[in-house]
């Protein structure tokens, strides 16, 4: 399916939704969180969706499979008027796709389907994956053609529904460098497969403008998180994310450079530890301060 075709696709998908996102200012990014970032205890989903309005979020993101359900979020998607801009695949890690038992990577595949069945039925237009993970007892090449080949499988479902696979750089010891992410998703040949490009997971072992430039139009959301080089060398590698938004090794005012320079206006996530309302102010502050974001 060509981009033309993907797109009319999309606009039939989410024609008689009951909720629509509204219309945004053109060069502007619209902040998000990950819904399971919302730790006040006892609220309803409803009182989690309105909290993160009244908070300034434009929008979240949610989990499938997950135990929540379905109607009750889409019920509060509504009354509140907070989009549910995406869907992170919940099983990824667990269930490769690049697994060496074939009945696992059927797993991750199911995974994969009813991620993109709730995403659908939410209005979002992406789900995240993990395409694969390379260790020991998994080779690269191995976990570069079985991720396809399974991928491959989810597509027709993704092209039908209108809803992206966004594809996102992590510490899996895949995908290491933005020319290969290029390529791996153009191989698909299909606007239905994209990347979701984490800003953080880069700053360890390179610069996130860099990879923005050549990923370019590939790139369909942003993961929103910092990372800290020298907490990493006095305190190991994880100990780097342990770091404030805007206060670590990422050079924000860059990588805006770089998402202007490819024309990027769309969604960026914060992906961190999340808490309480107080919590949730700060890091939408601080996500107002290393990005230009939307004025509602």
């Amino acid at each position: 399916m060509r981009r033309r075709d993907f797109l009319k696709t999309s606009a039939i998908g989410l024609t008689g939704l009951a909720f629509a996102e509204p219309r945004w200012h053109a060069g502007t990014i619209r902040k998000a969180v990950k819904f399971g970032m919302v730790e006040e205890e006892g609220m309803s989903i409803l009182e989690k969706f309105q909290l993160l309005n009244d908070l300034g979020f434009d929008g979240v993101e949610m989990d499938s499979p997950s135990s929540l359900d379905r109607d009750e979020v889409i019920a509060a998607r509504d009354a509140v008027g907070l989009p549910i801009h995406g869907v992170v695949d919940s099983v990824h890690w667990q269930k490769t796709l690049s697994d060496a038992d074939p009945a696992v990577r059927a797993e991750g595949v199911a995974g994969l389907r009813t991620a993109l069945d709730d995403a659908a039925a939410y209005g979002a237009s992406t789900v995240l994956l993990v395409p694969a993970v390379v260790n020991k007892n998994v080779s690269y090449a191995d976990a570069y053609t079985r991720s396809q080949a399974e991928i491959r499988k989810v597509l027709p479902m993704a092209e039908e529904l209108g809803v992206r696979i966004a594809i996102e750089n992590v510490w899996n010891m895949f995908l290491l460098s933005p020319l290969e992410c290029a390529r791996y998703v153009d191989e698909f040949e299909t606007d239905a497969i994209g990347w979701y490009f984490d800003v953080g997971n880069i700053v360890n072992y390179g610069w996130p403008e860099h990879w923005i430039r050549t990923l370019g139009h590939r790139i369909l959301k942003l993961d929103i998180k910092e990372y800290s080089r020298s907490k990493r060398d006095q305190e190991g590698p994880y100990a780097g994310f342990r770091v404030p938004l805007g206060e670590g090794d990422c050079d924000w005012p860059e990588v805006v450079k770089a998402l202007d320079d490819i024309g990027y206006e769309g969604w960026a996530t914060a992906e961190i530890a999340g808490g309480d309302t107080e919590r949730l102010r700060e890091i939408a502050e601080r996500m107002n301060r290393i990005l230009p974001t939307v004025q509602k």
